[in-house]
């Protein structure tokens, strides 16, 4: 292969005319090809225009919920609360989505340890208030919901000389075979802890508290914060693919038929090679099959996590970076799925990858300001999405009982009760 093939592929052709009898083809067919291209491209930037325009004209409040001193509930309060937060209005019709540019809704639930005081915080669209205040007054009606100022807004820009941050996406981890970007195996649950039987207090292993009592265990001057993404599953709601697909965060996947396929496979790998039929499953096996057919009967929801830590130069532990990656261990189970590391929260290994950390600010920039603007569904930030259910949910948000012995959890200093009878009207 000498020089004379290289000249004969790559030079040849604007020598003797061909790209240019090319390119005029090209031209000359414009008329054909032009408009359904331009078409599409303008279709798209005004569908990206109009939801972008309807995102920012709505108004968004943040909530926080202050704990009773005992919370006698399971988790299982929390998953028939958190089956209000379900809501695909908005997205009813195509003139909603294409002409107004409505989005359904989304909120985030969110923890947040500010010099080691733990906060429960709800963000969502004002309109929306009353849904979250009933939701979880009705399954918790000692807590205390109040409307606060937005704690991100502390941190309003990001600026390295004046403060250090790691801030990561986390994913599922475990991928199905054919890559779908949705997920049908559950992690571990509140169920497979028997959170579900209401045991006694004492007898309670949460595994939010492990979380809780690791984000606590902060000092002066810094801040974790950790944010669960949520809005109701497109499947059942949301089912067109006109025109030219989604374009705008909606998933159009059939979690119904995703996990039907993943128990076929597994149904299949249970059959023996020459076999007519499968083979028993072990006890195991079944369970997973189990888990997965109990997590596709609950309301699903699209989802994304993401977390931070915060602090000033001098008061930045690199040290417990190590322990926030590995933070949502208590989920994991080996043979179903579990809570990773995204691998683009992380862009060099060595120093010589990236001169002045410029990359790895400008990286830690888009995040804060994705953090701030609770932003995963949609652009400009926008990531993919995971499935979980209700259930799922209440496990890694949920309110903690008196099992949770973290001194910093924000708990209100008396109990609620109901006023007496004989008051004069």
């Amino acid at each position: 292969m000498g020089l004379d093939f290289f000249y004969d592929l790559f030079f040849q052709p604007f020598s003797d005319g061909t790209f240019v009898q090319g390119l005029g083809y090209v031209v000359r067919f414009i008329p054909f090809w032009g408009p359904p291209v331009f078409g599409l491209f303008f279709w798209r930037m005004w569908i990206a225009y109009k939801r972008r325009d309807f995102i920012q004209s709505q108004k968004y409040i943040l909530l926080e919920i202050k704990l009773p001193r005992e919370v006698l509930r399971s988790p299982r309060a929390m998953e028939l609360a958190l089956t209000h937060f379900h809501n695909g209005s908005g997205e009813s019709t195509w003139w909603d989505r294409y002409v107004n540019g409505k989005v359904r809704p989304w909120f985030s639930l969110e923890i947040a340890s500010i010099e080691g005081n733990i906060h429960f915080y709800v963000w969502t669209r004002a309109q929306f208030k009353n849904v979250v205040e009933a939701s979880l007054y009705s399954q918790y009606p000692g807590i205390e919901i109040t409307e606060v100022p937005d704690y991100t807004e502390a941190f309003p820009y990001f600026d390295p000389t004046q403060m250090s941050v790691w801030i990561c996406d986390f994913k599922m981890k475990k991928e199905d075979e054919h890559k779908h970007p949705l997920n049908s195996y559950p992690i571990k649950t509140y169920v497979d802890y028997e959170l579900d039987k209401d045991p006694k207090e004492e007898f309670k292993i949460d595994p939010l508290t492990t979380v809780l009592e690791y984000i606590s265990m902060i000092g002066k001057g810094e801040q974790v914060w950790m944010q669960f993404l949520i809005q109701v599953h497109a499947e059942g709601h949301v089912k067109d693919k006109f025109p030219f697909g989604d374009m705008g965060g909606q998933s159009d996947a059939d979690m119904g038929t995703e996990g039907k396929e993943t128990i076929k496979k597994l149904l299949d790998s249970f059959k023996p090679e020459g076999a007519t039929f499968p083979r028993i499953p072990t006890k195991g096996e079944g369970e997973i099959i189990a888990a997965i057919e109990r997590k596709l009967s609950k309301p699903l929801f699209d989802f994304g996590m993401r977390m931070a830590y915060m602090a000033k130069p001098e008061n930045f532990n690199g040290g417990r970076i190590s322990g926030y990656v590995q933070i949502m261990k208590p989920f994991y189970t080996r043979n179903m799925n579990s809570f990773a590391f995204k691998e683009d929260s992380n862009l060099n290994d060595f120093p010589w990858q990236d001169f002045q950390q410029i990359r790895a600010n400008k990286l830690r920039k888009k995040k804060l300001a994705a953090y701030r603007t609770r932003s995963w569904f949609h652009p400009p930030y926008k990531k993919k999405a995971y499935v979980l259910s209700t259930e799922e949910l209440a496990t890694i948000w949920h309110f903690p009982g008196s099992v949770a012995a973290t001194p910093g959890i924000t708990r209100t200093m008396a109990k609620k009760m109901e006023a007496p009878d004989n008051l004069p009207r």
